[in-house]
């Protein structure tokens, strides 16, 4: 009895070894064995007499295997367009005239100004950074209350470089198993070899990621050709070796541990899930009892669908099995997906074993209703008013954006002294005048007096008090705040209180502001 029992295990570990791809030789080395293909125990904290404590686990590799699917090609795309967008985006040139830079996008904190293509954002208008952050915040939750961690699975850059940084590993090393076997062996000069090309095309990743890093703030080939002359400003240095070292490190080597240990929205995004979002699922009501595929031919009525090939844990690149239930280390990637549904394709079974579900969807599927495509659960409440709050944001911002004027005036009045009496009765006030050009071009600019008795006028600093004049006019250099000291006199046995200072640009635009400010006489204020 005991030898039927060794011999139909063997016959299962055979079936394994067929379905996984592994060769009998691999396993003998010790890549895979039957107790491999068991649930590890976790580690549990024990004590007492002749008891040990154990606080942690050692971290085991994660070697994900190749795949292909749906997902797979899609999780590329992502990658491809974000990496084309952080690399090329500072290279991209943007007319906006003589007078201003010619990057598309650029942080120009000498300035002090954010440009995007035709969008310039000055300092005091930082509420449509603010605003920009709101609805990147709404959008994570608003992806994340309907698809799950779709964000960690496919855009977060800690994501698109570790996937970068595994195909690197793939074409030095080969795939999961021959990565395994070369974890294995003892180090010699090809394996020395190996390692060191590796690491050195992790190097210059980083350091292009690093390199690019810099290039949004300040002219990218100017900067480009300081940088490698030894010109560039020190901070510029510090910054690529930072970003080079935490890139190599935390992309080629942390990996999985950075989701699953440091980063915070794993334990945030709990709170946006409920029974109605949709997260990678394994349908254990359809899968449960797991059996090879000869013991399901011999009894179909004992086994699931599951015929424990662990594909899914082998493509996961945390190295989570999904079929132990939601963790904190699925990032929703959705490659096991594809895993699954190839080998149910394989053997002739439904695909959706594992599948894109929602629990109340899981719920009445296992009660025997029939499944629900996955668009359907999008169609909710909560979707609607996350997307309505966030395209109410972004259309404020637009309209924000269109109805702004490129000309601005703030005035300060002098404190001490507050007034001047003149041997003529006059009194004089003085003002720090700061007139606005958000223009990428010169203007000139009117500066009127509005609400002072006859024969008020103002001169200033660069307009002698020979030409004083109610109205005055000044040059605005482009893209520049212009500050002028102007003085205002009324006439003796007059009486002024409030009046307003009007700036209108002198061109086609006339574009208008007007700032309320008081004027202090010995009588008054």
């Amino acid at each position: 009895m005991a030898d039927s029992d060794e011999i139909e295990k063997s016959r299962d570990w055979q079936g394994a070894l067929n379905r996984s791809g592994v060769t009998e030789a691999e396993a003998s080395d010790g890549i895979l064995s039957p107790s491999d293909r068991q649930p590890k125990p976790k580690p549990v904290l024990s004590g007492g007499p002749g008891g040990s404590t154990l606080l942690y686990e050692k971290r085991k590799a994660v070697h994900n295997k190749r795949i292909d699917g749906p997902f797979r090609r899609f999780k590329w795309l992502v990658m491809v367009v974000t990496l084309a967008i952080y690399y090329v985006t500072p290279w991209i040139r943007w007319d906006r005239g003589p007078y201003a830079p010619d990057q598309a996008v650029l942080v120009d904190l000498a300035n002090r100004r954010f440009y995007m293509f035709d969008i310039e954002i000055w300092p005091h208008e930082f509420y449509f950074v603010a605003g920009m952050l709101i609805m990147a915040g709404i959008g994570l939750f608003l992806v994340t209350s309907a698809v799950g961690r779709a964000w960690c699975g496919y855009a977060c850059p800690q994501t698109v470089w570790t996937d970068v940084f595994q195909h690197v590993d793939r074409f030095f090393d080969g795939d999961r198993n021959a990565r395994m076997r070369l974890d294995k062996a003892p180090w010699g000069p090809a394996k020395i070899a190996r390692r060191g090309s590796k690491w050195t095309v992790y190097l210059l990743i980083s350091m292009l990621t690093g390199g690019a890093w810099i290039l949004y703030f300040a002219d990218a080939p100017a900067l480009f050709r300081d940088f490698f002359t030894g010109e560039a400003a020190p901070v510029a240095y510090m910054t690529v070796a930072v970003l080079t070292g935490t890139t190599f490190w935390l992309g080629g080597f942390m990996r999985e541990q950075v989701c699953i240990y440091m980063c915070p929205w794993p334990r945030i995004q709990a709170a946006m899930l409920d029974e109605k979002s949709l997260i990678v699922t394994y349908k254990d009501w359809r899968g449960e009892q797991r059996g090879s595929l000869k013991k399901a031919q011999k009894e179909p009525e004992k086994y699931g669908d599951c015929i424990d090939c662990r594909e899914c844990v082998a493509v996961c690149p945390t190295g989570i099995d999904i079929r132990e239930g939601q963790q904190i280390g699925c990032i929703t990637c959705a490659l096991c997906i594809d895993a699954c549904d190839r080998v149910m394709k394989d053997i002739g079974r439904p695909r959706g074993l594992i599948d894109y579900a929602t629990l109340e969807q899981c719920e009445a599927e296992a009660a025997g209703a029939a499944p629900q495509p996955a668009w359907k659960a999008l169609l909710r409440p909560r979707t609607f008013i996350y997307t309505g709050i966030w395209g109410s944001i972004g259309l404020a911002m637009l309209f924000a954006l269109g109805t702004r004027t490129h000309t601005d005036l703030t005035v300060s009045p002098d404190r001490n002294p507050p007034y001047m009496l003149l041997k003529d009765g006059a009194v004089r006030n003085a003002y720090t005048l700061r007139l606005r050009n958000m223009e990428a071009r010169p203007r000139d600019m009117e500066v009127a007096l509005v609400g002072l008795p006859e024969g008020a006028v103002m001169w200033t600093d660069r307009i002698g008090s020979d030409a004083a004049a109610p109205i005055q006019t000044i040059n605005v250099p482009a893209d520049e705040t212009r500050v002028v000291r102007a003085y205002v006199t009324i006439p003796a046995g007059t009486t002024a209180d409030q009046f307003i200072f009007q700036l209108t640009s002198l061109d086609e635009q006339r574009e208008q502001d007007r700032e309320e400010t008081t004027f202090s006489t010995p009588g008054g204020n």
